[in-house]
């Protein structure tokens, strides 16, 4: 099912729709008839987020749709599936947040099973806005078809071709370190959390834009399975970890939302991916790991392997001196403990970044909460025969400590932001059904829109 399915530009057929909240409902029921008046009854409709009725005149029928007025995804996000199959329009102004939560109440995941039916549509006449949104939304359904698809056909190599298509359709210059040769480009640890896998490990480049523009370097996490490795998980917490590439989903998706709007940025996409695998050859807690900016890395325990993909592709992206570095990274169970499921969690050293993405979470239903890298926990991450361990052995901090693992491998992290995110719905809110979600993703392209500007 295409993105752009439920937003079309002329809906000469369409339905009606009205939106009302209960004071606005009490108004608009005294010059309804007796017979709306008790259609309506029947629909228990009362002007409440989330309630719709059909009424009928007798030239016309139209629905009301019950909001609190607020500017968010929840306004229209249950809509698409909510209402019967068709066009609809509304005269009422509404905002971008608004529209873009119907687009991403559109999305549902067919890849194996044909759907059921196809979301209602909704007219946007302003092309410029249903343009924007449309970007948005495509991309959106990117990050979530990437994370929804199950290991066996989103392996290393799956992500490889995922980006290399993209960088063909974008004009863009594509590379990859494959197997062996990132022990050539002395990425180590990289190497070592996917070398038991049939489908060898690799460090995925995608370049794009001008040479007169600012850099900026988006990192993902690709940890297409991660089964925990030696230090194996749990049947239970295993059965998700497809979505252990959730972090390159969102800086794929990213990258394909800041192409497809032409941001004047000279972008740069590094996407480490591995499945974290068992074999003779999978690396062992005890092992010492050599990495691209030259520390040894101790393995307390195989199951932080995340981290360890970062650290290699996080020092390659240092190493150009970028104006800013994002990476995204399904990386600790801490992070979730710390803020839920539904919030991202972010660090960084840059107040003026921080309260810029904040705020841009904030406006773009696409929360963010800023936790400290408290540089006292370091001592947590001190080995007696390396530089560094890669898991702290305390409970404590886990989020933090993995965010401090990462700091190391960058010669100036004032410019640097990190997410840790949940990647994934664990059920469907309006605009959000339940299964994989580009989290952080809008906020930073509101950021990035906000710095750099549009051509």
């Amino acid at each position: 099912m295409k993105a752009f399915s439920s937003l079309v530009s002329k809906a000469d057929q369409a339905t009606e729709l009205v939106l009302l909240d209960p004071t606005d409902y009490e108004k608009w029921a005294k010059s309804a008839s007796t017979k709306q008046k008790e259609l309506i009854a029947k629909q228990s409709f009362e002007g409440k987020r989330g309630q719709k009725a059909w009424v009928q005149t007798e030239d016309t029928t139209y629905v009301l749709i019950g909001w609190d007025k607020k500017n968010d995804l929840a306004a229209l996000g249950h809509l698409p599936f909510g209402l019967p199959e068709g066009q609809y329009r509304t005269n009422q102004k509404l905002s971008e947040i608004q529209l873009l939560g119907w687009g991403m109440g559109a999305y549902s995941f067919d890849r194996y099973k044909s759907p059921k039916r196809f979301p209602a549509q909704i007219e946007i006449r302003d092309d410029a806005l249903r343009e924007k949104v449309q970007a948005i939304t495509e991309s959106v359904f990117l990050a979530r078809d990437l994370i929804n698809t199950p290991a066996s056909d989103m392996s290393p190599s799956h992500i490889e071709s995922e980006i290399h298509a993209m960088a063909e359709k974008q004009d863009a210059v594509f590379s990859c370190w494959t197997g062996d040769e990132l022990l050539d480009q002395n990425c180590g640890a990289i190497h070592a959390v996917g070398r038991a896998s049939v489908d060898p490990p690799r460090l995925i480049e995608l370049k794009w834009g001008h040479n007169n523009h600012p850099k900026i370097c988006l990192v993902g996490k690709g940890v297409t399975f991660d089964s925990g490795g030696l230090d194996l998980k749990s049947a239970a917490g295993m059965r998700q970890m497809k979505k252990d590439m959730g972090g390159a989903a969102i800086a794929i998706a990213l990258a394909h939302l800041i192409m497809k709007r032409n941001l004047p940025v000279q972008l740069r996409l590094l996407i480490p991916a591995a499945e974290n695998s068992i074999s003779g050859n999978a690396f062992r807690p005890g092992d010492i790991l050599t990495t691209r900016k030259g520390l040894t890395v101790e393995i307390d325990n195989t199951d932080a392997e995340g981290r360890l993909l970062l650290c290699d592709a996080l020092a390659l992206a240092d190493e150009e001196k970028p104006e800013l570095i994002v990476d995204f990274a399904t990386l600790t169970g801490a992070a979730r403990s710390a803020v839920g499921t539904e919030i991202s969690a972010m660090f960084t050293h840059s107040d003026l970044i921080a309260e810029k993405l904040y705020k841009q979470g904030e406006s773009n239903a696409d929360p963010l909460w800023r936790l400290p890298l408290h540089e006292s926990y370091n001592k947590m991450l001190e080995s007696k025969v390396a530089d560094l361990v890669n898991s702290a052995s305390s409970g404590y901090a886990g989020a933090i400590t993995a965010a401090l693992f990462l700091k190391n491998f960058l010669e100036d992290s004032s410019n640097w932001v990190h997410f840790d995110v949940m990647a994934y719905n664990l059920n469907t809110t309006p605009g959000k059904p339940e299964g994989g979600e580009g989290m952080a993703m809008r906020a930073v392209f509101a950021y990035l829109e906000e710095t750099y500007g549009q051509t």
